[in-house]
């Protein structure tokens, strides 16, 4: 009985730092976390609390992580999936989702020029379609591969490499749109 309570006392011990080790790793990955909720939202609040819900949603459900993986691409699955979860609330309750606020505006007092395009980019970004957005972020922002970015966003190879295609396209009409402001884009 006694070498029976040892074990289980073993064994709680390599849980507990187990489960430690997954906060840590996830408490890193926070800064990722908030840059592709700020892209997909372009709101700071709404961002952070997109953030905190994710955290939230990981904490509670560390053991659907998978041991030995980096957490990257499980928080943001779960990220993807509380975004779109937001978007379908707000239609059934018929508002109106705009995804565009002001523009920040230490960013665009700025003088310099290659700040200037960065802020006409992150606009444009922020008209195209959340879905497109959300892929185009994944791959071309946050530099996962395709297959990561397919898996983060639960959806097929093809529908993806379409997502990101059309998002490129649309991005780039609109920032032609910008950079000719004379002239139909």
């Amino acid at each position: 009985m006694r070498f029976r309570s040892a074990d289980a006392s073993s064994a709680s011990v390599a849980a507990a730092e187990i489960a430690d080790e997954r906060r840590r790793a996830i408490v890193e990955e926070i800064p990722r976390l908030r840059g592709y909720a700020r892209a997909l939202l372009r709101d700071r609040d709404a961002a952070d609390d997109l953030v905190q819900d994710s955290l939230e949603r990981a904490l509670s459900r560390m053991a659907n992580w998978t041991a030995g993986d980096t957490p990257r691409h499980w928080l943001l699955t779960i990220m993807h999936n509380l975004f779109v979860d937001q978007l379908r609330r707000a239609k059934r309750h018929a508002q109106a989702v705009t995804m565009i606020s002001e523009t920040i505006d230490a960013t665009a007092t700025s003088p310099q020029a290659d700040r200037l395009v960065s802020v006409d980019v992150f606009s444009a970004l922020q008209q195209i379609n959340p879905e497109r957005r959300a892929a185009l972020v994944l791959v071309a922002v946050e530099g996962l591969s395709y297959d990561d970015a397919r898996k983060a966003l639960g959806i097929p190879a093809g529908t993806l490499t379409s997502r990101v295609a059309r998002g490129r396209e649309e991005l780039r009409s609109i920032l032609e749109g910008v950079s000719r402001p004379g002239q139909p884009g």
